[in-house]
């Protein structure tokens, strides 16, 4: 850490996404969020197969194409380019939304500005006046997918802890997140509080626990 109250480093972003990855089960159907969470569909661990859903229309979205390579009619919901993976499919709107409130989604990976120690999420406004609200499918998703991981940056640009006692943003679900990743720790929400999984390089449980808003309980 360069300055005594700066975060430091932990894992990068796709080194989270790479981490996240390695606790989806095999065979899973898998929503991807916006931002850091799109980063996760370059990673499928050796041996493993996920089906991944994007709810602008596809089944079996793949990495994001090399430079010189995008397909303009091949996006996420996020609007970025991805590919399409051998037998990947395309329907209406409609029918994705079907899939997710049906519960046929296995896995979600959503960000976060705020969760608290019970596992409520807030990702899609600030509550501030003037903010734009940009909901879009998470609602549907924190209720309709099986699992929910969320991946974010432990602490907001100011410093912030994200991982709070209790969200002040509105809410998109109340006790629907199941694990943490951050570039810290990977962090577990369990029925006894918050508790630390796995510690990132060089991360020692005191750090993470000075730039978190509520008490962790420690490695094991």
């Amino acid at each position: 850490m360069s300055r005594e109250n700066d975060q430091p480093a932990g894992w990068t972003r796709l080194q989270m996404a790479e981490r996240a990855a390695l606790d989806i089960p095999d065979g899973s159907y898998v929503n991807l969020g916006i931002g850091i969470p799109e980063l996760v569909a370059q990673f499928v661990p050796p041996g493993r197969e996920f089906i991944y859903h994007t709810e602008n229309g596809l089944l079996g979205m793949g990495p994001t194409p090399p430079a010189g390579q995008e397909d303009v009619e091949l996006i996420n919901a996020g609007k970025k380019y991805v590919s399409a993976i051998p037998g990947a499919c395309f329907f209406h709107h409609a029918d994705s939304f079907a899939m997710i409130r049906g519960r046929h989604i296995d896995v979600c990976v959503l960000g976060a500005m705020q969760i608290s120690r019970e596992g409520d999420l807030a990702n899609w406004s600030t509550g501030e006046p003037g903010a734009i609200p940009a909901v879009g499918g998470a609602m549907d998703l924190v209720l309709g997918a099986k699992r929910i991981l969320v991946i974010t940056e432990h602490t907001t640009k100011s410093l912030e802890p994200k991982i709070v006692e209790r969200c002040t943003y509105p809410l998109t679900g109340k006790r629907v997140v199941n694990a943490i990743y951050t570039n810290l720790a990977v962090i577990d929400v369990a029925p006894q509080g918050l508790a630390v999984r796995e510690l990132a390089p060089g991360i020692d449980f005191e750090t993470v626990q000075r730039h978190t808003g509520t008490r962790l309980l420690p490695t094991r």
